[in-house]
This record gives structure tokens, C-alpha cells and sequence, in this order.
């Protein structure tokens, strides 16, 4: 796919209103779940996508899975409107990282909107850190989670935002698990906490930065999310995914991954998202009620407002009452 339909440093950079068209896009972490979703609904608005991941046709990254590829992905956004360019990257290696900006310059000249969703380290959880103390954790472990959680969107954020600033209206995208408001309650493990707080403080330290260049960095997170791994997980598919609820009464405020990815969508098309999000963090239910956005089924399901409320709060209500 190399050099072909790019959209280069000559184009205007100027779209229609709700259009990402001319735009250029990296997704960092697109081989699956919400960075994959982002990818295709950022095509879909007629963006040219950079997708990267560890998980190719050819190699499987540590988390195990060859069902997903960022191959699949480019073809995806692509397939559904948009340019899909395919970049295998490990965001720990700085000298990859360092070339993949290097070709993004040498294509197009900048960079319009960085989506950081680099994770990979779920396979680490149920074994490693769930239900343990951070002394009980294995070290290795958790420095592991802490590099995939943290480190990588820092040398992500250091290497692509000089492309960043380059365009009229950057936008920077911190993809995590919570927000700086549920994220008030511990996470359960020490290194998994640090992990998923770490971008939201990314994203508030790099929105004064952005700030004089006009731009954006804000903190997005899914709820209780319908990836490919979680799926898997339960056993069942995105066609019968209520059958898991059995499994896991929580799962019934479960939203696709494209929720999230509409979301992402219309935050990037709104004229005025600096001024209202700009150093922020916020969800996926809070971006659809703002946006009017909805999940695949027609619901607005707000995982967080559901699990303070009724799971941690006690108070009555059903997982049905928050969609």
C-alpha cells in the first residue's frame, strides 16, 4: 500500500463539515478492539489512517492472538471509505517508532490527528495482578504493564507530536481504561492503576502544550468493552453476546467497540472540541450524549455512571436503565 491514494503535504488540508476528508490519522494499537473500531470509523470519515501494531500476518505480538492483524485493519478502513496504510511498529522501540514518523513525514508532511491506544498487556491480568498486592505481584510482571500501559504512549507522544503541531487543528488522543472521575477508586493493582491513570495525565499535560498551537490532547475511555479478546473470553460472539451475561450479570452495560470509534468521530469533526475537551478526560457514554452518538444496537449505554451507581454505589437500578 505504500505511497498509494496518500493524501500528501500539498493537500488542503481544509473538509466539509463532519468530514475527516484530506485529514491524515495514525493509530497507534489498531490491530483490534477500540484502536481497530477507531481506525475504520476514522476512514469511514474519510481519513487517510496509519494503522500500527505488533500482530502481523507473518508474527504474533506477546498477547498471543493471530485472528487479528493490522494488515486486516488498513484493509478495513480502507473497505469502508478511507486510505488504510498498514506500519508494523512496537511503540517500546524507539528506533521504530523514530522511522515510522520519519515515513509519515516523508508522505504526507504532517499529521492531523494521533490516536494513542496502545495496550497489549491483557494476558498479563488475570494471572498477574487482579486480586493481588503490589508486593505479591511479580515484578517482571508489573514493570511489563507499566512499559505496554505508559512507557509506550510516551515515546509515541515524544516522536509524533512534532508532526503534530504541524497541522491547523492537532488533535491528540489518549485511549485508557477510566476516567479521572471513576478513577478516583483504586484500580485493584498497583502497576494496572499507575498504567491506566498515566494517560489521562498525559493527555492534561500535553492539552497546554497543544494549547498554543491551537490544538487538542484529550483522554478517552471505552466502558465494559465487546473486544474480540473479551468476546473470546465469554465464549460468544457479537451476535449473541447477551448469552455471556450469565456468565457475568455486568456484562449487560457491554458496548461494541464502534461506540467508543463514533465517538472519536465526532469529537475530531467538532469545530470547537479544544474549547470544550482540551485537556480532558471523558467516556464513551458522556462523548454520546454530548454528540448524540449511539452504540450498533441503537443504545448509549454509560458503563461508568452504572458501575458508580449501582455496582459500587448500591443503589437500585438495572444495567438496562444505563443504556
Amino acid at each position: 500500500m505504500e505511497n498509494q491514494n496518500i493524501t500528501t503535504r500539498n493537500t488542503p488540508q481544509t473538509a466539509p463539515a463532519g468530514s475527516l476528508a484530506g485529514r491524515i490519522v495514525l493509530v497507534a494499537g489498531a490491530t483490534r478492539g477500540a484502536g481497530r473500531a477507531q481506525a475504520v470509523e476514522l476512514g469511514r470519515a474519510g481519513a487517510t489512517v496509519y494503522v500500527t501494531g505488533r500482530t502481523t500476518r507473518a508474527r504474533a505480538s506477546e498477547v498471543g492472538r493471530t485472528t487479528e492483524t493490522i494488515e486486516e485493519t488498513a484493509e478495513m478502513v480502507t473497505a469502508a471509505g478511507g486510505v488504510g496504510i498498514a506500519v508494523p511498529t512496537d511503540h517500546l522501540d524507539e528506533a521504530q517508532v523514530r522511522a515510522l514518523a520519519e515515513r509519515v513525514d516523508r508522505e504526507c508532511g504532517r499529521l492531523d490527528i494521533l490516536v494513542n491506544d496502545l495496550w497489549g498487556g491483557e494476558h498479563l491480568m488475570a494471572t498477574s495482578v487482579f486480586g493481588k498486592k503490589s508486593w505479591e505481584t511479580p515484578l517482571a510482571d508489573g514493570l511489563r504493564i507499566l512499559e505496554l500501559g505508559a512507557r509506550s504512549h510516551v515515546i509515541t507522544a515524544a516522536l509524533l507530536l512534532p508532526l503534530l503541531i504541524r497541522s491547523d487543528a492537532p488533535l491528540h488522543v489518549e485511549v485508557t481504561d477510566g476516567t479521572a472521575h471513576s478513577n478516583r477508586r483504586y484500580r485493584e493493582n498497583m502497576y494496572y492503576d499507575l498504567a491506566k491513570n498515566a494517560p489521562i495525565r498525559l493527555a492534561f499535560g500535553l492539552g497546554q502544550e497543544l494549547a498554543e498551537y491551537g490544538g487538542a490532547a484529550v483522554a478517552v475511555s471505552p466502558g465494559f468493552l465487546r473486544s474480540e479478546q473479551m468476546l473470546s473470553h465469554f465464549g460468544v460472539s457479537e451476535e449473541n453476546w447477551r448469552d455471556a451475561i450469565a456468565q457475568q450479570p455486568e456484562f449487560a452495560i457491554a458496548e461494541s467497540p464502534r461506540y467508543l470509534a463514533r465517538a472519536v468521530v465526532a469529537l475530531a469533526t467538532d469545530p470547537d472540541r479544544a474549547q470544550r475537551w482540551n485537556g480532558k478526560s471523558t467516556s464513551s457514554g458522556e462523548l454520546a450524549r454530548v454528540y448524540g452518538v449511539t452504540d450498533v444496537d441503537g443504545s448509549r449505554p454509560d458503563a461508568w455512571a452504572y458501575f458508580e451507581d449501582v455496582f459500587y454505589g448500591g443503589g437500585e437500578g438495572s444495567a438496562e436503565d444505563y443504556r
